[in-house]
């Protein structure tokens, strides 16, 4: 059975959505632990009524970007964590570290990458008007959100919307498709072909 990490740093909605997902049997695994950057993040909170460990390291603690990263490294090496699930993970990893750790790290994006990547992206996209957006599983490399693509889900952007009303339909597409993309990966029905991922389900 592979052991997975979800990383966190707010309110911890998507990592509910994956918890329930898992508590249900969608997908088979084993979650040794979360990790928070934040100790007063609500996510914590919702690990604990999974009664799953959750481990706090916060990057404004630490004496350094490498010590930090250094916990985090020693967390997954002793728990062989084979895949590391970003869900509102808000420190950005150095290239020591994808040096250092060799399994798959995902990430969920409230866009349609390549558009509009980096922070308050539901915002942008509204701004530029946009039709549609969505949001993105990728998998996360040195270039921040610019990895090779898993899933993504579109979201028709409405004449009435608003940012929030956008980004709460967002959200909800973002519950679906992150656990999808799990159950994909723990699956092995992911095939990479250069950029482009292939599923085989």
């Amino acid at each position: 059975m592979k052991n997975i990490s979800i990383f966190i740093s707010g309110r911890g909605s998507n990592l509910k959505s994956i918890l329930d997902k898992w508590k249900s049997g969608y997908f088979k695994c084993s979650i040794p632990f979360i990790l928070s950057s934040n100790d007063k993040a609500y996510g914590v909170i919702i690990a604990k009524k999974f009664w799953i460990d959750v481990q706090i390291i916060d990057p404004k603690l630490e004496k350094s970007k490498d010590e930090f990263e250094h916990k985090i490294i020693d967390l997954l090496k002793k728990h062989n964590i084979d895949l590391i699930v970003l869900a509102g993970f808000m420190v950005v990893l150095s290239k020591n570290f994808f040096k250092n750790y060799k399994g798959d790290i995902i990430n969920i994006h409230p866009s349609l990458l390549p558009a509009f990547p980096g922070l308050n992206s539901q915002k942008r996209a509204y701004e530029y008007g946009v039709k549609v957006s969505g949001c993105t599983v990728h998998y996360v490399t040195e270039e921040i959100d610019g990895g090779p693509i898993i899933i993504q889900d579109a979201v028709v952007c409405k004449d009435s919307d608003s940012v929030d009303t956008l980004t709460s339909r967002i959200l909800r597409k973002e519950h679906t498709i992150l656990p999808k993309a799990i159950k994909l990966i723990l699956e092995g029905k992911i095939v990479r072909d250069g950029r482009r991922i292939l599923i085989n389900e």
